[in-house]
Order: structure tokens, then sequence, then C-alpha cells
């Protein structure tokens, strides 16, 4: 059930480790991808958004109680510099490029996941739940050809119906996260000293996360599919008031299909989990992967400053993008059972993804998580679980080029600046 980002929906971004060090007396964060010693001469400071890294070139923390002194960069050997020093100095003028072009980077490409990428999740979702659709858009062709039939007949508004509502399931998630980690001793970050206990208390943090934020997901769910041509113009809190309806049993009447939350819970949870896990794993091993490569071409050549700005603020973003993408692809058959179960029961109204124009009902009867695999199995066959996928394929594509992009215009801002 997650949204947009590999963190999540609900956080499920991965978080730097926890690491020791004696200059500031005991163990902070750090979200980077270089160890200790790699990444000693960089001063920084945690970003709220990827990316945003205040970054000083040949500046270390000094350590309480001893006069700071003059001291030479560890790792990769350098040319020396013109001019003498340990390296080069920037003006106040680069050094607040660098700032706001880091915050820009990661500003771009939380803007990608959450917005620009939005008709595809719609689109993705309606075709998932679709079990009249006889065409599957499995390929990135036809669901541009579909994506410009809805515009067409609809308005631009129909591909970006319920965007306010993932805003808010985030919210709540992250709420709920924090909320329940203040109270309880479950961790909200796991460091690198971690044991299987300290992991399963983790994983049960999230799992209370996801139960919380069910019913506001399910709200949010159909607010992304429901047709714009029948729906009305619900304001931006509607996500809250449907979900908090769903729990107490009041709100608009369902029919006697809809499933009960606690039904819910089991796939909803699973879902979550995994994605996590898989996320979590995917952004470590690249992480490592972009590290060793940024290494070893140190080792080969000297690196230029641009480079190496450059390096501090991208392997963490690609490591979240490869991450997102693998969870998604991965779990995109659970994904579907997961949002057919959650809409059954509803009275909720869909585009005909087949014509691009009409409307259809969903009136599925699928008993639970089981039932529901095997009717898809049985009635849609294996390409059943993957309807919608091509809008996956331009969701990351897109994405993709934005990183590139902001690449690009980061290294043209730099060569002039330094």
């Amino acid at each position: 059930m997650h949204p947009r980002r590999p963190d999540g929906f609900d956080g499920l971004g991965y978080r730097g480790g926890v690491r020791d060090d004696p200059a500031f007396g005991g163990p902070f964060h750090a979200r980077s991808f270089g160890s200790g010693s790699d990444l000693g001469h960089w001063v920084t400071t945690p970003p709220d958004i990827p990316g945003s890294r205040n970054l000083h070139w040949g500046e270390k923390s000094p350590t309480y109680g001893v006069p700071s002194a003059p001291t030479t960069l560890e790792g990769p050997a350098e040319e020396p510099f013109p001019g003498g020093g340990d390296g080069p100095r920037q003006g106040p003028s680069s050094e607040q490029l660098n700032r706001f072009a880091g915050f820009g980077i990661g500003l771009a490409s939380l803007f990608t996941e959450n917005v620009l990428a939005h008709p595809c999740i719609v689109l993705r979702r309606q075709c998932q739940v679709n079990y009249h659709a006889r065409h599957y858009h499995l390929t990135p062709f036809t669901v541009i050809n579909i994506m410009y039939s809805f515009n067409k007949t609809q308005g631009p508004r129909a591909l970006w119906k319920g965007m306010g509502s993932t805003f808010i399931v985030q919210g709540v998630t992250l709420g709920a996260e924090g909320i329940i980690s203040e109270f309880t001793p479950l961790p909200r970050e796991v460091s690198h000293k971690w044991n299987p206990k300290l992991i399963g208390e983790h994983l049960l943090l999230k799992c209370l996360t996801y139960v919380v934020a069910m019913p506001f997901y399910s709200a949010s769910l159909i607010e992304t599919v429901q047709s714009e041509i029948i729906r009305d113009n619900t304001g931006i809190l509607e996500c809250i008031k449907e979900g908090i309806g769903r729990v107490i049993g009041l709100g608009v009447p369902h029919s006697k299909r809809l499933l009960p939350l606690f039904s819910l819970i089991f796939p909803t949870v699973l879902h979550g989990v995994l994605h996590y896990i898989i996320s979590s794993i995917v952004q470590k091993i690249v992480l490592l992967i972009l590290k060793r490569k940024t290494y070893n071409s140190h080792l080969v050549e000297s690196t230029s400053p641009m480079q190496s700005m450059l390096d501090a603020y991208f392997p963490e973003l690609i490591a979240n993008f490869a991450a997102s993408l693998c969870s998604d692809v991965i779990l995109y058959p659970l994904e579907t059972v997961l949002h057919r179960l959650h809409i059954q029961g509803t009275r909720t109204i869909i585009d005909n993804t087949d014509l691009g124009y009409e409307v259809l009902p969903i009136n599925t009867q699928y008993e639970g998580m089981r039932d529901c695999i095997n009717t898809i199995k049985q009635e849609e066959g294996v390409f059943g679980f993957y309807k919608g996928f091509g809008a996956v394929i331009i969701q990351y594509t897109l994405h993709a080029a934005i990183l590139q992009i902001t690449k690009i215009i980061y290294s043209t801002l730099l060569q002039n600046s330094i």
C-alpha cells in the first residue's frame, strides 16, 4: 500500500545508520553513503529532504576540549591545489549555492515522486481494480493512449484526483509512527548494532503504524479511482472524514459485500512490511555499491571539487529510486489484490479503462485474500495481477529523467561557480 516513496507510504524511507563518533561524545545519525573515515572531512546537517546537505570542503568538526588544528583530508589522494591549503576554498556565494542546490535536488525528487507521478498512480490503481477490463495495459504505449482519452473527455482533473488525500495518508502515517514510538519502547530507527529483538520491535512499530493508517488509505484509494464524471466536489479533509467513518461505521452507506477492517489488516500489514524490508535492503546494497565505486574512482584519479559534491548528493537519491522501483515491481501482484479488497463494497464507480470514456461499477464478491488471488488467477490469468503495469514504467522513467536533468543543471551551476 505504498503510494510514492520507498520509505513509503508511511515513512518507509531508509534512514542512515547510527555510528559512534568520539568528536561528539556518542552516537549520532548521519545520512551519507560513506564511512566515517571516508567522509570525516565533511560537516553535514541532517536534512529534512534527501540531498539537502550543508557541505563545507576541507573542514572538520573540532573535538570537545581540543583546539582545532589544520588537518589533512583522509581517503583518496588528491593533487595539491594552487595557492596551497587543504583544498579549494569557496566563497560565501559558492557555499550558499551548494546549500540551495542540494535542497533543490531533493525537492525535485520529492516533487517527481508525489506530484508529477500522480497521474500514473491514478491510472495504475484504476486498472488494478477493474476486473472487467479486457486490455491489461502492460506497456506504456497503451497507458499513454488511455491517459490522453481521459484528459480529453473529463479534463485534467481526471488524472490528478485524490492527490491531496495521498499527502494526508503520508502525514497520518508519519504522525502515528512518531506518537507510537514516543509512548512505547519500540524503536523508530535501527542502528548498525542491531539484534533480532531490536529488528522485531522495529517491524512491530511499522505494523501498528500501517494498522492506524489503514482506514485513511482505503478512503484515499477510493478518491483516486472514483470517476470524475460522477464525483462530487469534496474537500481536502474528506479523506479523514471517510476514514473515521469507516472505523466507527458511519458515513456513506456501503453494500453488504464490504469487507470488515479486521479482515484487511493482514494483507495491508503484509504489503507494508514487505515493501519496507525490500526497500531497505535494496537501498543499503545500492549505497554500498556506489560507495565502493566512488572510492575506487578516487584512488585511480584525483577528484574535482564538483565531482566530490555530486558524489555527496546523488548516491542516496539513486538508492531511494532503485529501492522504490524494486519494491513496487516485486510487490505489484500483492498490491493489486490489496486494492481490490479495499475497494470492494464501497459503491465506487470507476472509468472504463478499455474505452477511455463511460463508467463501470465495482461488484466483486471476494471472501478474502486467498479467494481474491484464486479468482484473479482463474478468470484473468497470471497477467491479471499486473494490470496497469505500463503506468509503473512511465512513472519511474519520468523519475529517472528528472534526476538526470537536475544532475546536469547542478553540474553546470557548479562549473560556473568554481
